[in-house]
């Protein structure tokens, strides 16, 4: 049986809606919610993701690198998210969201969990550089969702959703509001597992039901994204035109809409086994359970992108005409 997203990726109904509700799952909220008091525990539920988070941020910090440089800057590597508007989406208990920070980011961390959002606020209260009472801190939270965020009339540079893809209902419909909320010629982060029976093996029967490194029933591998289906998801993909603002529960949005419109889609190749360099990325993210490290696996490595793995991908900075 074809995924929800893969399914709605290879449909020939080009008639076929977008579903205009959240794609926030309220199950996957309470299972969250109910962990949130364990975000800053190094050692604890999400330990994994703690070891993650810098490998996280050394791509983010290549790619906006050499993109800056393909636009003819030169900028200070330490400095090159400096000023940038970031938006984090899912951000947790705030991990990836103060690295962000730290590097001089305006940042913007989202989650529709209140408790989430609570623990993010009170963790970067203890750092006098983040904290929301100073009149210098880069960092602010909101509880919030994607999909009402977009009703504003605000666009970031930068747009980080990392490992959340695989939690959400109606993928492609998340995917396509993330890609609203980027700025022409901005970024697009995204970190999730492949749809793979190694993912399986891996984060399922080892993590959860062997090691109980995570707690039962915090994947489901229905819902895991495979990197190829992001890939054919942004060659495919326009948005409305004009510049929309999410439909009400009367209104709706089909894929016909984002088709016909006179954007060109982000990813443009000419053969299925070349990705240009300056449109897209994708690298897998590999655990060594010997040292308890991760590293981002070389690009093209053959199985790299089997179960963990980090994609970027740029938006369009024209509309063609």
């Amino acid at each position: 049986m074809l995924s929800p997203f893969r399914s709605f990726v290879r449909s020939p109904r080009l008639g076929r809606l977008i579903a205009t509700h959240s794609s926030v799952n309220p199950d996957e909220i309470s299972h969250f919610s109910n962990l949130s008091a364990h975000w800053w525990d190094e050692h604890g539920e999400f330990e994994f993701l703690h070891k993650m988070n810098p490998v996280r941020m050394t791509f983010v910090r290549q790619k906006l690198l050499e993109a800056a440089r393909d636009d003819g800057t030169d900028p200070n590597p330490a400095q090159v998210l400096a000023n940038l508007d970031v938006l984090d989406v899912g951000c947790g208990g705030g991990l990836l969201s103060e690295s962000l920070a730290r590097l001089g980011a305006n940042t913007l961390g989202i989650d529709a969990s209140e408790k989430n959002i609570g623990i993010a606020r009170q963790h970067a209260s203890t750092d006098p550089r983040l904290a929301p009472t100073s009149p210098h801190s880069s960092l602010m939270y909101q509880h919030t969702t994607a999909e009402a965020l977009l009703e504003q009339p605000k666009q970031f540079d930068v747009v980080c959703s990392m490992e959340v893809l695989e939690h959400v209902d109606n993928p492609a419909s998340f995917l396509s509001t993330c890609a609203e909320l980027v700025k022409p010629g901005g970024h697009l982060f995204l970190s999730t597992i492949s749809r793979t029976p190694l993912a399986y093996f891996l984060t399922i029967f080892m993590a959860q039901d062997v090691l109980r490194k995570v707690s039962p029933g915090t994947h489901t591998y229905s819902k895991y994204i495979k990197p190829s289906e992001l890939i054919q998801f942004f060659e495919t993909y326009r948005p409305p035109t004009p510049p929309a603002p999410v439909p009400s529960l009367r209104e709706s949005v089909t894929l016909a809409d984002s088709l016909t419109s006179s954007a060109r889609p982000w990813i443009t190749r000419h053969s299925d086994t070349y990705l240009p360099r300056t449109q897209v990325d994708v690298r897998g993210l590999i655990y060594n359970p010997v040292f308890g490290n991760w590293h981002l696996a070389p690009k093209d490595a053959w199985g790299s992108l089997e179960c963990n793995y980090i994609f970027w991908v740029r938006k369009p900075k024209e509309i063609d005409s």
